[in-house]
């Protein structure tokens, strides 16, 4: 939605500005659909050219992404930190043999069942699961835990970034590929040489829109949406070092609603629970793991 009344104010006050400066829109529509052509064309294909398949469909996806924004709510940072609590006190009081079933299957474990927006990012479910199973195996010197947690966040966010940058590629290449198209406009501009001259200055404008368009699209389209991707990326991101905060505390035996905390304060401020909050839904957890089955 927010996209959307960008996009809108952006073509308002471009165009808007042009008509009101007593610019004639008539050459601007002949000259689009043709320069446009070229130049989306160029740009698509170079991109094709420089980006493996699986980069192409995850930038499809980014930009899909770029128009919803992050997925992650308050609820959603207020049920994370619940879910560690469950899990990390069922490890505490269970041990390995208590905390594994839930790890093995997490769609038919209690504990994460109760969190299907969770559930559904498998990307987070497997971090979780693959760094309190390596627990399980006395793996529990919290400078190795740490360390090796930091590396799979970097990898994970090197990876999700793919598209980003492919994008963002694209973005510095448009006003080029928008002067290409400029200088086939002069090209056939200078064919035509013999014409009276409100015809050359027609065909001239025309020309012009080629690097016009270049830079609109790149500075007022692809540019904002691989910026917004890109804060959309490292928002979403936030979630892995609350799992971290969480883990890491807890091997080195800080006290389980502590360790909580310390996880809290690494979400982002603006959708942190308060410590209220927190303690209320830890409350409710406390609650529910005693009606798990042991």
């Amino acid at each position: 939605m927010l996209n959307g009344v960008g996009l809108l104010i952006i073509l308002l006050c471009v165009f808007g500005s042009f008509m009101w400066s007593g610019g004639k829109m008539d050459i601007v529509l002949h000259a689009l659909p043709h320069e446009m052509l070229a130049i989306a064309g160029a740009a698509i294909g170079a991109f094709v050219v420089s980006n493996s398949m699986a980069t192409i469909k995850l930038a499809g996806k980014g930009l899909l992404r770029s128009f919803k924004g992050g997925r992650w709510t308050d609820a959603d940072y207020r049920d994370l930190l619940t879910l560690l609590y469950s899990l990390l006190s069922t490890f505490k009081k269970k041990g390995a043999i208590g905390i594994e079933p839930h790890l093995d299957v997490p769609k038919e474990s209690p504990i994460f069942s109760r969190y299907p927006r969770l559930l559904a990012d498998h990307h987070l479910v497997d971090f979780i699961c693959d760094y309190l199973r390596m627990m399980t195996m006395n793996f529990e010197d919290p400078h190795q835990i740490a360390e090796a947690m930091e590396n799979d966040i970097d990898k994970h966010h090197h990876e999700e970034l793919a598209p980003q940058h492919a994008l963002q590629q694209m973005a510095d290449g448009l006003p080029a590929i928008g002067i290409v198209a400029a200088v086939l406009g002069v090209i056939k501009t200078m064919g035509s040489i013999d014409q009276p001259t409100e015809v050359l200055g027609a065909m001239i404008g025309g020309a012009l829109m080629g690097t016009f368009l270049g830079v609109l699209l790149a500075y007022c389209l692809v540019g904002p949406l691989a910026a917004k991707l890109l804060e959309t990326i490292d928002a979403d991101g936030k979630a892995f070092a609350v799992v971290k905060a969480a883990i890491v505390a807890h091997a080195q035996g800080i006290p389980t609603q502590v360790a909580i905390e310390i996880a809290r304060r690494a979400a982002p401020s603006a959708k942190s629970p308060t410590f209220q909050q927190l303690e209320t839904v830890i409350e409710e957890a406390k609650n529910e793991l005693s009606a798990v089955p042991a």
